[in-house]
């Protein structure tokens, strides 16, 4: 196992695996995004390990030097201050090098922001989407909010705790009407869920401290377009689909019924 992608906890240092733990300890090098965070979990676990820095400022040079030990066989560990690596954290750029290399890499799941703050806000729908961190550019989140007015399910974002309020004074100008919820420092001492319309929140929320994740409940699902479905179906028979296939497709698409279309579309 030269590369193992590890979760660590988002908040509470209890809520690391068994399997981490031991990756960890067995691992010749455990690269870390802040060596002084990851050596907090590691002393409250009992676990000794050579540390070395993996972050967004020296990652291209970090991959450069690391992929050859990695080919050579060497076991590492890769993690980052919470949750995921890659996942809006560095890592991406080693995974990549390392499978184009032919290096085996194993990921070792655990705790994620976007799932438990999707699960704490009762927002959840059967689909939804990962935003990353909000844009920055008032002109960028405005279009991010327009994407969201047409998005019929729940939608996640991380965003900083110096950005909340005003972030959600721009999304209150395009989704002012839609259900939403800040969680504030999940898993930890005074993890928090304010819930209400983005409208309600953005005159609610003042100045906040510590890790946020927002989410975005869904809006209500735009009515299928029976006629464009079936002329749908028409376009990819004539592509050579079978119609009772095309007429499956497309009625998972649209939600308009299946024995509907392959009627209208004859």
């Amino acid at each position: 196992m030269p590369l193992a992608v590890c979760a660590t906890p988002i908040g509470n240092l209890e809520d690391v695996t068994l399997r981490v733990l031991r990756e960890l300890a067995e691992a010749d090098v455990v690269l870390c995004e802040d060596t002084r965070h990851t050596r907090k979990l590691l002393e409250r676990h009992g676990v000794r390990a050579r540390l070395l820095s993996y972050h967004q400022h020296n990652e291209a040079q970090r991959t450069a030097a690391l992929l050859p030990r990695l080919e050579a066989g060497e076991r590492l560990a890769l993690v980052s201050d919470s949750g995921l690596p890659a996942i809006s954290d560095p890592g991406a750029r080693l995974v990549r090098a390392a499978l184009e290399a032919g290096v085996p890499v194993t990921v070792l799941p655990g705790p994620s922001a976007v799932e438990t703050a999707l699960v704490a806000s009762g927002l959840v729908s059967e689909r939804y989407q990962f935003l990353g961190y909000l844009p920055r550019g008032e002109k960028a989140l405005l279009s991010v909010a327009e994407e969201l007015a047409a998005w019929p399910y729940a939608a996640v974002a991380f965003e900083s705790p110096q950005r909340l309020q005003a972030s959600l004074h721009v999304l209150a100008r395009v989704i002012p009407d839609r259900d939403a919820a800040v969680c504030r420092e999940l898993t930890k001492r005074f993890e928090e869920v304010a819930g209400g319309t983005v409208a309600e929140l953005a005159q609610r929320i003042g100045e906040v401290k510590g890790e946020i994740t927002l989410v975005v409940g869904g809006g209500e699902t735009p009515p299928a377009d029976a006629g464009a479905a079936a002329a749908a179906v028409a376009e990819l028979a004539a592509a050579g689909l079978s119609r009772r296939q095309a007429a499956d497709v497309v009625a998972r698409l649209t939600g308009v019924g299946r024995n509907q279309l392959y009627r209208t579309s004859l």
